[in-house]
């Protein structure tokens, strides 16, 4: 029998094959679905493009009905790939309100919640061995 998930597939073109791969992906993969795309600022000060929505982080929808709005994340749905922002609500018919689920994709971060970052690698000056210096001298005389 077919295995339901690969976790060796690399990717294709075929538009059947991206579904497959969303719908069975586990649960620990599936928090790479939900990466929202970060504002300038955070850009910069981050070093990083996107970064999986989490709930606390503020949002502004950029596309869509509700576009321009504002709101902290209530929710992330990992199995719908869908978030639920605080502001954000549809009025129904008998009157209540409910929450919209929005795309991730439709977002973006303008405020983080607490999050720990690896710092980022500085280029380190190499201390010189002081065994490298005389092999160094010893190869100089030689010549």
């Amino acid at each position: 029998m077919k295995q339901k998930f690969s976790t060796h597939w690399k990717g294709s073109k075929q538009p059947r094959k991206q579904r497959k791969y969303l719908a069975n992906a586990p649960l620990h993969l599936r928090k790479e679905f939900v990466s929202i795309n970060l504002s300038k600022e955070l850009r910069k000060k981050v070093g990083k493009r996107n970064l999986p929505a989490k709930k606390g982080d503020k949002v502004k929808v950029c596309v869509g009905k509700f576009k321009g709005k504002t709101g902290k994340i209530l929710t992330v749905n990992l199995k719908k790939s869908k978030i639920i922002v605080e502001e954000i609500q549809v009025k129904k018919q008998d009157g209540s309100k409910a929450s919209v689920k929005l795309q991730p994709s439709n977002l973006q971060i303008i405020e983080l919640a607490d999050r720990k970052f690896k710092e980022k690698k500085t280029e380190t000056v190499k201390k010189e061995n002081p065994k490298d210096k005389t092999k160094n001298k010893e190869q100089e005389k030689k010549k």
